[in-house]
């Protein structure tokens, strides 16, 4: 297998800049993830790796070999797409030994690889099947098989399972998990889906208008983000953000804003500040929003009365959706809470908890 670095790579489609000024390393044996909205540069990434896309300057190695003129299939790369991409006329097994036989593989190899592929993907059963005697995630199986037998060096997978309903894609995203712990290869994959990410990536490039804003495994993407951006990408609800400004009374240290003042516990108030001119985002996640009537020993420099727009029962959670004054935001609270939509209630902001981010820069400050 082989790691993949990306140096000082840039994209242009002419006046556009798609991937400026990227500098990455994938290690070897990572599951790597790009992650980021439509448009971030990922996609495009992915496909210069690929050979796909000529890269307007940088350079871009698999293992030690600068690859920037080196065709596609010559890079000993395979890409499995968001579109399954099979031949409906061939078997699912000529579509598997397809690639092989254009490489004039012997028949005696083609017919191990295929077998090996479909025995680890749990396909053998339908290799005499044609595409359309398949299900969706059968089809994504095939086209993931069909870049197993090539055995490269790096898996490259650009959306793979945004085709499949959300049951099939939450089994096939712990199939792909196994599947990456069993071959040990290099895998970069790309999606939009936070969740994928999350839960799929050993670490995480997160992509915003062709940057690189935060690169990191994906507990430290949620626990510590570097800006406004990520810490709003990551995590589902999103972070919710209040802009506010510092203050300070009798020692201690307040932020204050529209309709709100709560207090900066002391460890992490020496962090606040840097912020130019003490002009700050204050950011919570919703799990970090609690019913005040589940503390009732909370101090109340933390605690806020809100109306409450929205209960959502999810099962094992509520997602509720509050107002404070011009400000929407949403908590995920215990079940047993009995909060109702129209009302006002206590929460409690755990602080302890709490982001900061530098109003002007939108970088992390905590």
């Amino acid at each position: 297998m082989a790691n993949v670095t990306f140096e000082h790579v840039y994209k242009r489609f002419r006046e556009v800049v798609a991937v400026n000024d990227l500098n990455l390393e994938v290690q070897d044996k990572e599951f790597l993830v790009l992650v980021g909205p439509s448009g971030c540069g990922k996609s495009t990434s992915l496909r210069m790796v690929a050979g796909l896309e000529e890269i307007t300057s940088g350079n871009i190695y698999i293992g030690d070999r600068l690859v920037n003129d080196v065709p596609p299939k010559d890079r000993d790369i395979a890409m499995v797409f968001q579109s399954y991409a099979l031949y409906p006329h061939m078997s699912v097994f000529d579509n598997l030994a397809f690639g092989l036989r254009l490489r004039h593989t012997p028949k005696a190899e083609i017919d191990r690889r295929v077998k090996e592929a479909a025995e680890i993907l749990g396909i053998t059963e339908l290799l005499q099947r044609k595409p359309r005697q398949l299900s969706g995630g059968q089809r994504q199986r095939v086209a993931l098989g069909r870049a197993i037998v090539r055995e490269p060096k790096v898996f490259l997978m650009d959306e793979p399972l945004s085709n499949l309903d959300a049951k099939l894609r939450v089994a096939t995203r712990a199939e792909l998990i196994k599947l990456h712990r069993r071959l040990q290869t290099t895998v970069i994959y790309v999606t939009h889906d936070q969740m994928e990410a999350m839960t799929m990536g050993s670490r995480i490039a997160v992509l915003k208008d062709g940057l690189l804003q935060q690169l990191d495994t994906p507990q430290r993407l949620y626990d510590h983000p570097a800006n406004v951006f990520v810490a709003g990408f990551i995590g589902s609800p999103a972070m919710n953000f209040f802009d506010g400004h510092l203050a300070t009374s009798n020692g201690d240290v307040f932020i204050e804003g529209d309709s709100f003042r709560l207090k900066v516990p002391k460890e992490k108030a020496e962090k606040l500040r840097g912020a130019q001119n003490g002009e700050i985002v204050l950011g919570i996640r919703p799990e970090d929003i609690v019913d005040r009537a589940f503390v009732p020993n909370a101090s109340p420099e933390e605690c806020l009365t809100v109306g409450v727009d929205v209960v959502e029962p999810m099962g094992s959670e509520l997602f509720v959706y509050l107002t404070l004054g011009s400000y929407n935001f949403v908590a995920r609270m215990d079940p047993r809470s009995q909060v109702r939509a129209g009302q006002k209630m206590d929460v409690v902001f755990t602080m302890g908890q709490m982001h900061a981010f530098d109003r002007r820069t939108e970088q992390a400050l905590t």
